[in-house]
């Protein structure tokens, strides 16, 4: 099955909004994370979302080009293709882009797909994230119509922020950020809604303590009855329609019960990217100290070619994302629950 149609993306926002459940989205870098994130999807019987970074485009193009459109673009394609083979929905995403992005990755990314559509072809990617939350929410809100509106005519769909996920990602790091911005208010909320119902679908990550990177336990404060109430401000005043499909990030380490909470809240998507990159690292590890004679040439000795030819470590990283990829498919009940050949 190709990647999703627009249609078939709604319909998996549907789906997950109306049983409660959520889409694991992962950040995808190579061929070999790409064919992790699938097969744990196809494994699941679960829909999905592959989602690309700013950064992972700029790995993906090479060392010599560190060229973000790029590298997004070959990820995406080569998603199409493997996509094919596997009898699930898989939805294409950008991850966080900040305002001084937009007009050197995100409005490339969108005019690839207003190509591709002109010659009959399907959509790039399916949505796109615009991470303004740095700036004042009026700017912020101001950005977010012109994109929306840009998306919507391409049939793509929109994710915005209002709020900020604390911690480091992906190069940008907001562990300095004072606490209250950490938490996302009904009324911002309500103002979100304002501006965007009615120019196009768009997703929300509202915030509630979510913090990028891997802590111990009790070292990031979660509440997500900041989404609750968040949501019940918005229905209050403009009905059971207005509510969001809200995004989580920074979710890994999540306690299971807080987790599952915020499904009941109206998350549909929670990425998943450090658990993932740890998944990969670690079978990797084990493969290189478990074979440290055999991958090094020591003492004048030749080494062994199969544990050092990258095919024998990358698969173990591969199918430490699938693990980890599919343990996320259970923990937000998307298991079992693809629309594949219904919409």
């Amino acid at each position: 099955m190709p990647i999703a149609t627009p249609a078939q993306y709604a319909a998996m926002l549907d789906s997950a909004q109306e049983g409660n459940y959520a889409y694991p989205a992962m950040n995808v870098t190579s061929l070999t994370t790409i064919n992790g994130a699938l097969k744990a999807f196809a494994d699941k019987k679960s829909d999905g979302i592959i989602q690309v970074s700013t950064g992972g485009g700029q790995f993906a193009s090479g060392l010599d080009q560190k060229d973000a459109v790029l590298g997004a673009i070959i990820l995406a394609e080569a998603t199409h293709r493997l996509a094919e083979r596997y009898d699930v929905l898989i939805a294409l995403h950008t991850d966080h882009c900040q305002p001084g992005k937009v007009d050197s990755f995100l409005k490339p990314l969108i005019a690839e797909t207003a190509r591709r559509r002109e010659a009959g072809l399907p959509n790039l990617f399916q949505s796109h994230m615009l991470d303004a939350s740095e700036l004042p929410l009026k700017e912020n809100l101001e950005l977010s119509v012109d994109l929306l509106k840009l998306c919507a005519a391409n049939e793509i769909i929109l994710e915005v922020e209002a709020g900020v996920v604390g911690g480091e990602e992906d190069g940008v790091d907001n562990s300095d950020q004072p606490a209250d911005k950490l938490y996302t208010s009904p009324e911002d909320m309500v103002a979100v809604y304002e501006a965007l119902n009615g120019l196009g679908r768009y997703m929300f990550a509202a915030t509630f303590g979510n913090v990028h990177g891997s802590y111990k336990p009790g070292a990031v404060k979660l509440r997500p009855e900041i989404l609750k109430e968040g949501q019940e401000a918005v229905i209050a005043k403009y009905g059971k329609e207005a509510e969001f499909d809200l995004v989580f990030h920074g979710g890994s380490g999540t306690p299971e019960n807080q987790l599952r909470e915020t499904l009941e809240y109206g998350v549909v998507k929670m990425n998943i990217d450090t658990d993932t990159q740890y998944a990969f690292t670690r079978p990797v590890v084990d493969h290189m100290m478990k074979n440290y004679d055999g991958v090094l040439k020591i003492d004048g000795e030749v080494g062994v070619k199969k544990v050092y030819d990258p095919r024998s470590y990358l698969k173990a990283g591969e199918m430490g994302v699938v693990q980890r990829m599919s343990e996320a498919c259970d923990d937000l009940f998307s298991s079992g629950k693809t629309i594949f050949g219904k919409v």
